[in-house]
């Protein structure tokens, strides 16, 4: 994945890889922020969803989703 910085590894207990988060600075400001699921699969959002994202983990929203 040339061109991607590498931002943050997300490791489970998986053995099938990592999700990781991206950020393309060469993108288009729309697709910008890159995650790679376990499988090499992308997600792409512009900044505004990813902060979004952030601040509904900061504020407890997303709490409930991953068991204790």
């Amino acid at each position: 994945m040339s061109g991607l910085e590498p931002v943050a590894t997300f490791c489970g207990n998986r053995d099938c890889g990592c999700s990781r988060l991206f950020v393309d600075g060469s993108a288009l400001a729309d697709r910008r922020i890159v995650l790679t699921d376990d499988f090499g699969r992308r997600l792409q959002m512009n900044t505004d969803q990813f902060s979004s994202l952030i601040d509904e983990a900061k504020s407890g929203k997303l709490g409930g989703i991953a068991p204790p």
